[in-house]
């Protein structure tokens, strides 16, 4: 969800129904897409760069700005907010998002909250959600009712939520990343392999990975193309290289 630096109430949803609309008619429209702390996954990067047309390292440097101090171990990438004195989204108009369709999914879950933990491959997410209520926001007085399963649905949460639980389970492990003089290293690598994927491409494809690991030919050739499945595949690859996990096998 969109951290805001505007006065906000977090209210837990003691009931699963709320009342919310928001629309270019609203006073307050697009006030939400302003001075921002947001923080982007892989899938929202995945889509907005894709939407954009652009590599990733292009809208890296473009569009975002690393943030150390949101996790304990890793570092987080932030939609870095317009110069303007209103610190607005890059992406927001009068008219409202120019990127609506491929928007960030705190974007989309908004005014929802989610808090989530994925502990281990197989086991369902634990998850909280809360309304986050913006004294700004006019859409709360508006007369559409909703519960949540049907609000996730209708923005689209539901997709990124499940693309992007697999990278729950890496930035929420407890495991250890090994000798401390291999810190670095593996920070680097989360880095490029989270983020940075037109470069992790590159490593795979243009060093002798798939020399040395198991992967069959037809996945190899996908891997080339699809970003999706290419996101996913970094995922393995990071439980495999930050905590030895087996979801990459060695060639014999």
């Amino acid at each position: 969800m969109p951290d805001t630096k505007k006065q906000a109430l977090f209210r837990p949803m003691a009931k699963s129904r709320f009342q919310f609309l928001c629309h270019k008619d609203i006073s307050c429209f697009t006030k939400c897409c302003a001075d921002l702390d947001l923080v982007l996954t892989p899938y929202d990067i995945v889509r907005v760069k894709n939407r954009l047309q652009i590599p990733s390292p292009t809208f890296l440097d473009r569009y975002t700005e690393t943030k150390w101090n949101k996790h304990p171990r890793f570092p987080m990438i932030n939609l870095k907010m317009d110069s303007d004195p209103h610190h607005r989204c890059p992406f927001v108009t009068p008219e409202g998002c120019t990127i609506y369709e491929d928007r960030p999914g705190a974007c989309r879950i908004y005014p929802v909250g989610r808090a989530a933990l994925k502990v281990d491959r197989g086991k369902e997410t634990r998850e909280k959600f809360f309304l986050v209520d913006e004294e700004h926001c006019l859409g709360f007085r508006e007369d559409r009712e909703w519960s949540l399963e049907e609000w996730m649905a209708n923005e689209g949460v539901d997709e990124y939520n499940a693309m992007n639980d697999p990278w729950l389970e890496v930035v929420t492990s407890q495991k250890s990343l090994g000798k401390k003089e291999d810190i670095p290293r593996k920070i680097q690598m989360f880095f490029l392999a989270s983020y940075n994927l037109d470069r992790f491409r590159r490593l795979i494809f243009e060093t002798r990975f798939f020399d040395l690991f198991r992967v069959k030919a037809e996945k190899i050739e996908a891997l080339a193309v699809d970003d999706v499945l290419l996101m996913h595949f970094a995922f393995d690859w990071l439980k495999f290289s930050l905590f030895g996990e087996k979801t990459i096998q060695i060639k014999s």
